[in-house]
C-alpha cells in the first residue's frame, strides 16, 4: 500500500463550484434579501414602479455588458436568459418609459468565464423566488404578467428546469482553484453592486 494513501483517504472531496458560490454569497444574499421591500406594507403601487425602474437600471446594465463579453462560455444561451426585456415590458405597462432611466454605473468586471459564471449564478438564482413574490404582488397589488408582473415569473413553470440546467452547465465547466475564487468575488460583486445601486435609488427597507 502506498504510504501517501492513509492522508488521500482521509482528504475531503472538494467542494463543488456552486458549493463554493453558495457559501460565499450567503451573507450577502441573506443581507440583501432582508431588505427588499416587496413584503413590506409600503409596497403600494407608485412604490413598486420605483422600484421595477431600478431593477431595471441594474439589469439593463449588466446584461449590456454580458452581451459584450467576449468571455461567455461557449454553448451558453445568453439570450435565452435575458432579464431586462421583461422589465421593459412592465415598465411600459405601468407607464413609464425605460430609456428615460438611469443606468447602474458601478458593475462587475466580466473579463473571465470563471467571472461571468459567477454573476450569471446570483442573476438565474435570483429567479428562484420569483413565484413567491409574484403571488404576492398579484393579491397586493392585483397585478399580473400582461400588466406590470412578468418580470417576477419570467420562467414561469420553468423556473426549476431552469435552473437545474444552469447548475448542470455550471458543473460542467473546468475551473481549477484560481477560476473558482474568480467567481466567487464576482458573485459576490454583483450582489454588492445590485444592493449600492438599490440604497442609490432609495427602495431599500
Amino acid at each position: 500500500m502506498s504510504p501517501c494513501m492513509p492522508h488521500e483517504l482521509n482528504t475531503p472531496p472538494a467542494p463543488s463550484v456552486l458549493a463554493e458560490l453558495r457559501a460565499g454569497t450567503h451573507t450577502l444574499h441573506v443581507a440583501l434579501e432582508q431588505r427588499l421591500p416587496f413584503f413590506s406594507d409600503s409596497l403600494d403601487l407608485p412604490f413598486y414602479r420605483r422600484l421595477l425602474a431600478a431593477y431595471f437600471g441594474f439589469y439593463q446594465a449588466i446584461e449590456h455588458e454580458l452581451q459584450r463579453s467576449a468571455s461567455i462560455p461557449p454553448g451558453f444561451d445568453l439570450h435565452a436568459r435575458l432579464k431586462a426585456p421583461a422589465l421593459e415590458q412592465d415598465l411600459q405597462a405601468l407607464g413609464i418609459n425605460p430609456k428615460a432611466l438611469a443606468l447602474c454605473p458601478m458593475l462587475p468586471a466580466l473579463n473571465s468565464q470563471a467571472r461571468v459564471l459567477g454573476v450569471l449564478y446570483v442573476l438565474e438564482g435570483a429567479t428562484l423566488g420569483g413565484n413567491v413574490l409574484r403571488k404576492h404582488v398579484a393579491e397586493h397589488l392585483a397585478l399580473e404578467a400582461h400588466n406590470g408582473c412578468a418580470f417576477l415569473y419570467i420562467y414561469g413553470e420553468a423556473t426549476g428546469r431552469n435552473w437545474k440546467s444552469f447548475m448542470d452547465f455550471l458543473s460542467a465547466v473546468p475551473l481549477d482553484a484560481q477560476a473558482r475564487n474568480a467567481a466567487v468575488e464576482a458573485a459576490c460583486s454583483t450582489f454588492s453592486c445590485f444592493e449600492q445601486w438599490l440604497e442609490r435609488q432609495e427602495v431599500l427597507l
